[in-house]
């Protein structure tokens, strides 16, 4: 990384629920640190939704260099695991230009992932998934954890006979892949940004001020033009199960088109939905992502400028 006086040498990580401004936060830093704006956010990697995924309008991404925004199509199934490959070129391009990378976005499982590696576990097939669901919800949970002792007891010995789900999920391992999960867990990636080779912010307003920025943001999206976008979508008549077929406002509008429910009510259902996201991803950063400072808004460009400069570190 870029090294002197007020220049950062680590990477940033900036996180925090949908409609916190943490877009217009790294793209504030990259201009004046001469950093490269790279997206962690799961449904912003597709080309067919800019606008209801509040994608970096083309202005925006034409300041400063932004990397894995708009490049998989809607129709893949797109992956943890296939984000963090390409996350590792995006990184090593910024390292080799000599700039600072700045891990933007709201996707926790991305963020765990670039910080604590990931598992190798292979994809479970539907079916197999959906076998193994129907007799938990048949047999009971005390069936599959004796089954699960027969043939992975060093998996079921850590787990509590009551925990449901994830009992069921290391029974689809050994189903699918006739290896113990404990196994698979051994041979994990490891991270792309080791412990103390990054800092990170997650931005974390107050509910109420977030949840009518959602709101207000939701309607100003529909306005610019989403529902051309999600009809253009759904005209490629796509699995509904796809990843970018379940983005917030989706769902809902495609209804609407086929004349379920009017717009309105579409409209309603796309804000409700986004504040229950926005509710988990406190949830989820707060317990599986310690090592992010929670900031608020009015501190955040503090917190930077204290990072960025020669020797200091907020406290």
């Amino acid at each position: 990384m870029r090294e002197g006086n007020g220049q950062l040498r680590k990477a940033v990580l900036i996180a925090g629920p949908t409609a916190s401004g943490k877009s217009a936060l790294a793209l504030e830093l990259a201009q004046t640190i001469g950093g490269v704006v790279i997206n962690t956010d799961s449904m912003q990697v597709y080309r067919d939704l800019r606008i209801i995924t509040a994608r970096p309008t083309r202005e925006e991404e034409a300041r400063v260099p932004h990397r894995l925004y708009g490049y998989v199509e809607a129709s893949v199934n797109f992956s943890a695991g296939a984000w963090l490959t390409d996350a590792a070129a995006a990184l090593a391009e910024a390292q080799a230009q000599g700039r600072v990378p700045i891990f933007i976005g709201g996707t926790g499982l991305y963020f765990k992932a670039l910080t604590a590696g990931l598992s190798t576990v292979p994809p479970i097939s539907a079916e197999v998934r959906e076998s193994v669901r129907a007799r938990l919800e048949r047999e009971g949970v005390e069936a599959l954890h004796a089954e699960l002792a027969t043939r992975d007891p060093r998996a079921a010995e850590r787990l509590n006979v009551r925990d449901r789900t994830r009992i069921a999920r290391a029974l689809e391992v050994v189903e699918a892949t006739g290896r113990s999960l404990l196994d698979w867990h051994r041979e994990s990636q490891p991270p792309l940004l080791p412990k103390d080779s990054f800092r990170a912010l997650f931005l974390a307003p107050e509910r109420d001020e977030l949840y009518a920025r959602i709101d207000a943001r939701f309607d100003a999206m529909l306005g610019a033009g989403a529902f051309k976008e999600v009809e253009r979508l759904a005209a490629r008549h796509l699995d509904p199960l796809l990843p970018a077929m379940k983005a917030h406002g989706v769902p809902a509008l495609i209804r609407h088109l086929a004349g379920e429910i009017s717009l309105e009510e579409a409209a309603t259902i796309g804000r409700a939905d986004t504040r229950h996201y926005a509710k988990r991803q406190f949830t989820w950063f707060r317990h599986q992502l310690p090592e992010f400072e929670w900031v608020k808004p009015a501190e955040a460009r503090g917190w930077l400028a204290a990072i960025t400069s020669a020797g200091q570190e907020p406290g």
